[in-house]
């Protein structure tokens, strides 16, 4: 059989992530796709890898929601460091959002100079994200045609002026225009009018500016508009409980993040800016609620945001610090610890962080260990535990509020289409386009 099928290698896994389910399988790996799926001993190439007794083969996870800020703020991250991060957290594909660069994502030249710049340098698989902006109408076809996977925009101020943000109007045209291109239009939804100014140490201040009625405001916005357009529509980072969305007559996702999921505001010591994020890290009893609204299928799939920054710039109080967390590489093991203790699965996992967010962004190769799609693959031995040590981290900052946290589960190898990923050898990342 092996020969008929003319395998390249083979991967053997006692445990592994297979079509939502966990069991033996062997895996055969040509021209680095997947081109069989198996029984454990039943297939056969020149190349066998046996994975360990403690080790499960997942599918390389799929993070739509990183920013890598190059170019123009390179000095936070880059691409060359994302994607090692990525590497190292398991995860072989990133979709790289519009802002924190300079320029921003809203034109064509903007991409392609983007583009110009990743091209020698990714470790993993890079799509990207276009951005839709006050002034940039006419700039989405033009954009989707060059295959940005969909388009990012904000209903407040997004921290950064070369990326301002839409109003109620504005919003609707561009949500028109993106459901003329059967585009996704994915939103940081909260209202800047329920927004107040938050300066001090305090962190119950901090949250208290960011009430959960602005997100809730705001992603009733978005869903309305959404049912008045016909455009596709997902909201990101949603941290509120109260704001989950109802979904009836719109075609809407919603993604939630790490942090929300493993952090709680009772636990942010006062002046700890590491834990600054925009919408904030709620309660902890907020965070069941998402725990539960997760394993419901309410909210569809767990993303980074990566957003990382200078040490310098997470100084000061709550007002002045950068509000994003750094958790690319983490990102894994902060979900897993926390979903085993709820009685979650790796299948779970592979879910929520690989599979369902592929399919949104239409990442057709990615998100599953499936005949025809990319052989990336991550090994990870899911009762291992490590401390985190922020300085150790791949991430061009060492900035993190899991610095000294114990977690569980260790990514050992990640592979990208049918090689393990080496990061000391030349980067083999490629940059993707809408369909890929």
């Amino acid at each position: 059989m092996a020969a008929d099928l003319g395998l390249a290698l083979v991967v053997r896994a006692r445990r592994a992530v297979v079509g939502g389910a966990e069991r033996a399988v062997a895996v055969g790996v040509r021209d680095g796709r997947v081109a069989a799926v198996a029984a454990y001993d039943e297939l056969e190439a020149p190349d066998v890898v046996v994975l360990a007794d403690d080790e499960v083969l997942l599918p390389g996870l799929v993070d739509t929601h990183v920013h890598v800020n190059e170019p123009g703020r390179t000095e936070w991250e880059g691409f060359a460091t994302a994607t090692r991060a990525a590497a190292a957290g398991g995860v072989t594909t990133i979709v790289d959002m519009p802002l924190n660069c300079i320029p921003a994502t809203t034109t064509v030249a903007a991409l392609e100079e983007k583009r110009a710049v990743a091209h020698d340098q990714v470790h993993v698989d890079v799509g990207f994200w276009g951005g839709a902006v006050p002034d940039n109408l006419g700039d989405l076809a033009p954009l989707h045609d060059a295959g940005v996977l969909g388009f990012k925009c904000f209903l407040l101020e997004s921290g950064v002026e070369e990326f301002p943000p839409l109003d109620p109007s504005q919003l609707s045209a561009a949500m028109t225009e993106t459901a003329r291109l059967g585009a996704l239009m994915i939103v940081h939804a909260e209202d800047g009018a329920l927004v107040t100014d938050a300066r001090g140490t305090t962190y119950d201040d901090f949250l208290a500016s960011r009430p959960p009625a602005a997100e809730q405001r705001a992603i009733d916005l978005v869903v309305a508009t959404a049912r008045r357009t016909g455009s596709r529509a997902h909201v990101v980072h949603l941290s509120a409980a109260d704001a989950m969305p109802s979904r009836e007559g719109v075609d809407l996702t919603v993604e939630t993040c790490p942090h929300y999921l493993a952090l709680a505001a009772e636990e942010v010591p006062d002046g700890a800016t590491q834990f600054k994020c925009c919408p904030p890290i709620r309660p902890a009893a907020n965070r069941d609620r998402l725990w539960a609204a997760l394993a419901a299928g309410d909210i569809d799939f767990v993303v980074s945001d990566h957003s990382p920054c200078t040490a310098a710039l997470k100084r000061g109080d709550f007002g002045e610090a950068w509000g994003g967390i750094a958790s690319l590489q983490l990102s894994l093991p902060v979900v897993w610890t926390a979903a085993r203790q709820r009685g979650h699965t790796l299948a779970d996992v592979v879910r929520w962080m690989a599979t369902a967010p592929a399919r949104r962004v239409e990442l057709v190769g990615k998100g599953e260990i499936a005949v025809g799609r990319d052989a990336d693959l991550c090994v990870l031995a899911p009762d291992e535990t490590f401390r985190v040590d922020a300085s150790a981290l791949q991430h061009k900052n060492a900035v993190s509020p899991y610095d000294g946290r114990t977690l569980t589960g260790t990514v050992r190898q990640t592979w990208l289409r049918g090689a393990p990923i080496d990061l000391a050898a030349a980067p083999r990342g490629r940059l993707l386009r809408r369909g890929a």
